[in-house]
């Protein structure tokens, strides 16, 4: 028996399998070495996860997270886990969860749209090529963080419609000034951007903000998609927002000229057969 963990910014799944089957399921929240001290990370663990997951010493687990990209984060991580569980862990990138959740071994391009965004060519077992996703400030086109960026930009320069501003305040109780307090002396901004983009889903059928998706993913698609061959790989994506607004993104793809060939929620039932199969 082991212990898949599938970890974005905001929230953790974490799934004990025998085998095939799914002996344990849970959820916590986001688990990030870039921006959470082994303390931190250790705390959340064993204060959230249900106590049948430290019951005994599993096989081996296996971590996928945001955050997980170099050697020193990915140690940081696994020494969180090893306290915590004491069994031998293996700590890999949330976008290589991806591309084993989506294409197990098959090869293809994998892509996430979810708080952040990220992408990758896979072989089949490992990622052979990558475009740095840079977070929130720099890149993440097309996820939620950067939607709710690009917004409450707007909003707050006046280039939204004034109906729709007034209405974000109303719904949300908060001030510019407020909001702007809240986004840059919070410690995980990407949050507080990923929370307020939900209004845009609210509220799609104004023209404004289903163009502001569509931009957004057509930005991702040529800040990122053209660095790979994309019309020779099955182009697959995960995330939350990628879901949420399924109909813009594959809108957005046939004006761009890439074909999708899978849109999933998550990644763990992937995860699961792939190292089942091992």
């Amino acid at each position: 028996m082991k212990i898949i963990a599938d970890s974005s910014s905001t929230r953790t799944e974490w799934a004990l399998v025998d085998g095939h089957d799914i002996v344990e399921h849970a959820f916590t929240t986001g688990l990030n070495p870039f921006f959470q001290s082994r303390r931190e990370i250790s705390h959340s663990i064993r204060l959230e996860l249900p106590d049948v997951f430290f019951r005994r010493r599993w096989e081996h687990i296996y971590f996928y997270g945001a955050g997980c990209a170099s050697k020193d984060k990915c140690k940081a991580m696994e020494s969180s886990l090893v306290a915590q569980f004491k069994t031998p862990v293996t700590v890999e990138s949330d976008i290589l969860g991806a591309a084993r959740g989506l294409l197990v071994r098959e090869p293809g391009l994998a892509c996430i749209l979810g708080t952040g965004s990220n992408s990758c060519l896979y072989n089949g077992r490992e990622i052979v090529k990558a475009v740095l996703p840079l977070g929130y400030i720099l890149g993440d086109e097309g996820s939620a963080a950067y939607l709710g960026k690009k917004m409450l930009s707007d909003m707050l320069k006046g280039v939204a419609p004034e109906d729709l501003t007034e209405e974000f305040f109303k719904k949300f109780s908060v001030t510019p000034n407020a909001l702007l307090d809240q986004i840059y002396t919070n410690s995980l901004p990407s949050h507080t951007l990923s929370r307020y983009s939900t209004f845009l889903s609210e509220h799609i059928d104004n023209a404004y903000c289903q163009q502001l998706v569509y931009s957004a993913f057509m930005t991702f698609f040529m800040r990122n998609i053209t660095a790979y061959a994309y019309r020779e790989h099955p182009l697959c994506l995960v995330g939350s927002v990628c879901v949420l607004y399924k109909d813009i993104l594959l809108r957005a793809a046939a004006d761009f000229g890439v074909e999708i060939a899978k849109i999933e929620r998550y990644s763990m039932p992937g995860l699961i057969k792939f190292h089942a199969d091992e």
